[in-house]
Formats: structure tokens, C-alpha cells, sequence
């Protein structure tokens, strides 16, 4: 028998059992591409987003084979610069604002008081939210009573929705100045006298909000000239944006000139503007929104995982019907920039990281974790708790609008003023600040840099710059930046700012000018429509039906002001926006 020989060295795989073992060696090896080659889970948060993106770019830097750049380059692809010490003038004010200021005296048809006023009218208003928000309601109430010939009762403040502030109107104003300021246009008091040898009780009611002129006269002032005394609860926003001018010029009066803090809320505000200013000659006021009430009713999400969701989830409860969407929020620009977001903004424009920053804020959520990005930008960061002492503060301390007040002093004087959201204190130091010489007010335009910050992890610092510069004009505090009539008037008040023609220069006593002696041409509102019907306005949502006129007439509320704000279901959206 012969023995079959095997040859050494030389041994072959059956074709059947190789072909499964190739497939599964392909299989193996597309696998471990395809984990190489697709991308990471993006993170809807900014920050996160960015930094995954970085290291993607990094990762396709490292196997382009270019070999031009070293490591360290490609590690720095986003880096914001060190060396920046000087910051260009223009960003510290406007050069055309010269040329504006503020106006705010009546027509000669504005008739005085005392031959306006109607002396068996009166008018109580209860206002609504936080300081900034009850601000409008309190220049609304002054026009309302113009409007209505009546004598206003000094407003009662909000005392028991989500700001919890027992403070009255004269804890927080010059209730006398207030008064006397005003005097020639409408007559106001401290206390409801009697009418007729009696004191009368008020009739309670509510106007729709944006109700205009018209609408006051054909609602409240029959109501008025039956009851003789009215009390409009609940009243932030319960007057039309677009008023004739001479009322609008009214406001501006209120705002700017009347409405001044108490004296002790007024000394300690002008001692943490003079701190500022001994630790550097400019300084900007950032007003930073980031609460977890604000951030859990914006609907949007930053980051924070599971812990986050959980937290801002519970807080959500409190209003039904809300359901946020954070993505398509944030690319419409109703989110708040974070800390990190505001910081790279302004480092972006051309400000300095030696530039000292007061920041004006509530409880930060995340705390210092949250703000360590901006300071790590900033180093130089200040609130009015780190600039003064304990008991400095303890006068105001337990009030939340009397520490809002001192923030908004701050801020008012502020060389430039940025906040990282929309709400009523930035709109109001906006118009402000136009009025009072265009100061540097810098909006971020957040609907355009979303998407910037979004992916500025594939680009270099000179291009996000150059991208933010050009995203931002427009959203500078420039004169002439919004057209006349657009926007809320509390911060466009254009029927109250003068083109000067005469060439000279006038100081901030000088905004309210004598007819003979103003030469500007004001920068008016288009002209008021002249509706044939009554433009009733917007009621809330959560009006109840018995507060709405055009449904069940007058009715006279048996409860307390406070109760017609249900503490459970209270209008946050407003109130949170202060």
C-alpha cells in the first residue's frame, strides 16, 4: 500500500470553509471604519456641541496627512486670544450720539391739569410683577388717567405674586417728586379722599391688554362716571404700544424724569457705580438672566444631562399647557445666551479680558460651575454682594425690588450694557440709554449667532470674530438703529428723541427742552390709525370670564386684588421676563 505524501509548508483550505471566513474578515473591517469615519451624537447644548465638534475637526486634521500643522496648531484650530489689552473707543460709545437727545415736553395743545382733571374721578391701578414690569404699569397709569380726566391714586405695587416683595410705592420712589413732577399733566395723590362726604368703596375691573384710547373711553370711563372710583388690577401692559404723541411724550416724562429711586436706594447705588469706577475707568453692566424659573419656562436646554431635564422638568409643571421645544427655540433666538455665550460675544466685538464686567443677576442655576466659562474670559467679574459689604446691603437684602433697583442704577450708567436676554429691565435701560445719549447698548442678535456658536469648534478666532461683527450691526445702540414705531415703546422711544440741527451739545439736565428753545426734529412715530371701530385690545388667557367687559359688563369683584393672580397658576411669562 502507498502513502500518500504531504508536501510541508504547503497546506490548502477547502474552498468551502474559506469563502465564510473572508466574509467574516470584511464584515470585521467595514466595521471598524465605519466607527472612524461617522460622526459623534451632537449635543443640542452649544458648549457640548462645540467641543465634540472640535475634537471631529481634530480627528480629520490628524488623517488629512497634510503634515503642515504641528499638534499644538491643531489643537488651538478655536482659540480666543490672550493678548488683547486696549479696546477701541467706539465700542464704549456712539460717535454719532451727538447729534440725538432726548425730548419729551408737551404740545401747546396738551392742556394743563388743573383744567383737564375731573374732580369726581379716580383712578386706582394694582400692578404686576417684578420692579421693571411694575415700572410700565406704573407709566401706564399715568397716561390712563390723562386719558380719562381722572386723578390717579399713587399705584399699589404687586406684593404677593412670584416676586414676594412687601415693599410699597414709597419704599421704592420719590412718591413726593413723582407727584410734583407730574403736577401740570395729571393730578395725583397719596391717599382715595372722600367724594361727597363719604369715602366711596372701588369698583374693580380689568382692561384687555394693548387697550388703547378709544378703547379706555368707551370701557372704563362709563364704569368711571357711574362709580366714580376704578381700580384696574392686575395692570401691566393694559395700554396700546401706539399712542398720539403727546401721550407717548407723556411716558417718557414718567420714565425718565419722574420715576426717580428713594434716596437711600439712590445713595447706595451711586456707591457701587463709584467702586466700579475706581477699579477701572470704563466697565460694562451685563444683565444675566439664567435662573432656573427663567430657564425652565424658556423651555430650553443647556447641557446638563438627566440632572438637568429632572430639575427644570418639575419646575415646568407649574404652568400646564407648555411644551417646549429647545431646539427650535433656540435657532428663533428665544433662548438666553449662557454665561460662556455672552462672554465669547463680547470678547468677539473687541473687548478686553481686562475689562471689569458688573454683573446684575438673581440666582445663577448651576452656580458658580455656570459662570466659570464667562469668568475664565472675564477674570475681572463683580456683582454688588462682592463690591460692598453685608451691611451695606441689609437695608435691601430681604426686598427683591429694591436689589433690582440698585442693579438697575448700576447698569444705567453703566459705559456699555449687554444682556443675555429680552425681557422688560433690558428693554426699558435700552430706551433709556437712547434717550439719555445713545449710550453703548449692545442686543445680541441670538437668532443669528446660535448657529454661530453652534459650530465655532470648525473655525478659526478671526473668523467667529468677523462672523459676530457682522451679525451684530445693527444691535449696537447705534441712533436711527430701529425705525420709528417698531418694537415695544418702552425701548424704541422714538417719538421722544430729537435730531439736533443747531450743532451744540446738551447735558442730561437739558432732555427736556422748552418749545422755544428746541431745535431738533424729532424722529416721529408713523401717525396713530384712525380706527373706525373700537380696538378692543388682547385679554389673557387666564382672564377670568367675569373680569371681561365685552362679555359680561362691569362687574364688581368681591375679593382682594391680590386673589385675581391665582398663586399656583400665575402669568410667569411676563413676570419672569423682568
Amino acid at each position: 500500500m502507498v502513502q500518500s505524501r504531504r508536501r510541508v509548508g504547503s497546506y490548502r483550505c477547502p474552498r468551502r470553509a474559506a469563502l465564510p471566513a473572508a466574509a467574516l474578515l470584511l464584515f470585521l473591517l467595514a466595521a471598524v471604519a465605519l466607527l472612524y469615519v461617522s460622526p459623534p451624537p451632537v449635543s443640542d447644548h452649544p458648549v457640548v456641541a462645540s467641543s465634540r465638534r472640535r475634537r471631529s475637526a481634530h480627528a480629520l486634521l490628524n488623517s488629512s496627512g497634510g503634515g503642515s500643522m504641528d499638534e499644538s496648531e491643531r489643537r488651538e484650530i478655536f482659540r480666543v486670544p490672550t493678548n488683547d489689552s486696549t479696546v477701541r473707543d467706539d465700542l464704549w460709545g456712539s460717535k454719532l450720539a451727538s447729534k440725538f437727545y432726548g425730548c419729551s415736553n408737551s404740545s401747546s395743545k396738551f392742556l394743563d391739569s388743573n383744567i383737564t382733571t375731573q374732580t369726581d374721578r379716580y383712578l386706582m391701578i394694582v400692578t404686576s410683577g417684578g420692579l421693571n414690569q411694575q415700572r410700565t404699569g406704573i407709566i401706564d397709569a399715568v397716561v390712563a388717567a390723562r386719558i380719562l380726566n381722572a386723578t390717579l391714586v399713587v399705584p399699589k405695587l404687586d406684593q404677593a405674586s412670584f416676586w414676594k416683595d412687601s415693599s410699597n410705592f414709597s419704599e421704592i420712589f420719590d412718591a413726593d417728586w413723582f407727584i410734583s413732577s407730574l403736577s401740570k399733566d395729571v393730578k395725583i395723590v397719596k391717599e382715595l379722599p372722600e367724594i361727597g362726604g363719604k369715602l366711596r368703596a372701588p369698583h374693580r375691573m380689568r382692561v384687555p391688554r394693548k387697550c388703547t384710547e378709544r378703547c379706555y373711553l368707551n370701557r372704563v370711563l362709563p364704569a368711571l362716571l357711574k362709580k366714580h372710583v376704578i381700580r384696574l388690577t392686575k395692570f401691566d401692559y393694559r395700554l396700546a404700544n401706539r399712542l398720539q404723541t403727546d401721550l407717548q411724550k407723556l411716558r417718557c416724562r414718567v420714565n425718565y424724569h419722574a420715576l426717580r429711586f428713594t434716596a437711600p436706594i439712590q445713595e447706595m447705588g451711586e456707591k457701587l457705580i463709584q467702586r466700579m469706577r475706581e477699579r477701572s475707568k470704563y466697565f460694562i453692566a451685563l444683565h444675566l438672566r439664567f435662573e432656573p424659573d427663567m430657564l425652565a419656562f424658556s423651555g430650553c436646554y443647556y447641557g446638563g444631562g438627566e440632572k438637568e431635564r429632572r430639575e427644570l422638568g418639575a419646575i415646568r409643571k407649574r404652568w400646564k399647557g407648555l411644551h417646549p421645544n429647545p431646539e427650535k427655540g433656540r435657532r428663533q433666538g428665544r433662548c438666553p445666551l449662557t454665561p460662556e455665550e455672552v462672554g465669547l460675544m463680547l470678547r468677539a466685538l473687541g473687548y478686553s479680558k481686562y475689562v471689569h464686567i458688573y454683573v446684575a443677576s438673581g440666582e445663577i442655576y448651576g452656580g458658580a460651575r455656570t459662570l466659570a466659562p464667562l469668568k475664565a474670559l472675564f477674570p475681572n467679574l463683580h456683582t454688588k454682594e462682592t463690591i460692598s459689604s453685608k451691611e451695606e446691603l441689609a437695608p435691601f437684602s430681604k426686598y427683591s425690588s429694591r436689589m433690582a433697583a440698585l442693579d438697575f442704577i448700576v447698569c444705567d450708567e453703566s459705559d456699555a450694557f449687554v444682556a443675555n436676554n429680552n425681557g422688560n429691565m433690558a428693554k426699558i435701560l435700552a430706551g433709556r440709554r437712547r434717550y439719555f445719549g445713545h449710550k453703548r447698548t449692545i442686543r445680541p442678535n441670538a437668532k443669528r449667532l446660535y448657529p454661530l456658536f453652534l459650530s465655532r469648534g470648525n473655525m478659526s478666532w478671526d473668523a467667529f470674530l468677523s462672523k459676530v461683527r457682522m451679525f451684530q450691526k445693527g444691535f449696537m445702540g447705534e441712533p436711527k438703529e430701529l425705525r420709528p414705531g417698531r418694537g415695544e415703546f418702552h425701548e424704541n422711544p422714538s417719538s421722544c428723541i430729537c435730531e439736533r440741527t443747531d450743532g451744540k451739545a446738551k447735558s442730561r439736565d437739558d432732555q427736556v427742552l422748552d418749545s422755544s428753545s428746541d431745535r431738533g426734529k424729532a424722529m416721529d412715530e408713523p401717525a396713530v390709525p384712525n380706527y373706525i371701530s373700537e380696538e378692543v385690545g388682547e385679554f389673557d388667557d387666564d382672564d377670568d370670564d367675569e373680569d371681561a367687559p365685552a362679555e359680561k359688563g362691569m362687574v364688581d369683584l368681591e375679593m382682594d386684588d391680590d386673589a385675581l393672580v391665582r398663586p399656583e397658576d400665575p402669568e410667569l411669562e411676563q413676570i419672569l421676563s423682568d
